[in-house]
């Protein structure tokens, strides 16, 4: 049975924001909102929305009836496993701290769903927005910009942020989908090796080891099933890797 989602969806409703609510209106008021975007704020505390806007743009949904389970459920098939891993592992990470977490966040390009029925290129951002007395994880805020530049391939991109970030990032980078994504310290070390550095440069200019510089790049031949850096310097390209 493939359980892939089941723990983030054990902690999120179809429950959609009161809008008129005082605190959806202060929100409303403070936030700072772009065109074509998509924003919410989830309370794991209240176990539904507390805020949504834009979704009509970007979805074709009403923010009024936006639910965290709409959020996950309107990802294009092609990235559902892997926006479901993801969110499953930062929340584990996340349910397992309980200091500075208001500091992570992590980005993911995918696409979504449009109610009408075709699919839109968005640049994803979860952040914590808030914490409990206890410095336990309260509420996220994801914003879901609209960005049709975006072009993709077959490896998944995502950053991450916090004062863990490597641990997070390798929180995220899952075995089960290592064949399709690239972490954002693998992408930093092949962007140089395209420039043409050598391995004892990269390891200089990024303050790390050669064998650290190796064990970035090295395992991305089996992944991409390539046999040399002329060969993993082309698949990037050709999945848009260093746009």
């Amino acid at each position: 049975m493939n359980n892939r989602g089941s723990y983030s969806r054990a902690y999120i409703t179809n429950v959609p924001a009161d809008l008129t609510s005082p605190i959806a209106q202060d929100y409303d008021k403070s936030l700072l909102k772009y065109p074509e975007e998509g924003i919410y704020i989830y309370s794991f505390i209240e176990n539904r929305m507390l805020y949504a806007h834009g979704w009509e743009d970007v979805v074709g949904i009403p923010s009024s009836e936006l639910s965290m389970t709409g959020v996950v459920n309107f990802t294009a098939s092609d990235f559902a496993p892997f926006v479901e891993e993801v969110n499953d592992k930062a929340l584990q990470f996340l349910h397992e701290r309980n200091e500075r977490l208001t500091e992570y966040s992590f980005t993911i390009e995918i696409k979504v769903k449009h109610r009408a029925g075709h699919e839109v290129p968005v640049y994803a951002r979860v952040s914590v927005h808030d914490t409990q007395e206890d410095g336990s994880l309260a509420s996220i805020m994801g914003r879901f910009h609209v960005n049709r530049s975006l072009r993709f391939g077959k490896v998944m991109r995502f950053r991450t942020y916090g004062p863990e970030k490597e641990a997070f990032e390798e929180a995220l980078d899952s075995d089960l989908f290592k064949s399709i994504v690239i972490s954002q310290k693998e992408l930093e070390a092949l962007r140089m090796v395209e420039k043409g550095y050598a391995f004892k440069q990269i390891a200089a200019e990024l303050g790390i080891s050669h064998s650290a510089v190796e064990k970035r790049i090295y395992p991305m031949f089996e992944r991409f099933e390539v046999v040399s850096l002329a060969q993993l310097v082309s698949f990037a390209h050709k999945n848009y890797l260093f746009d």
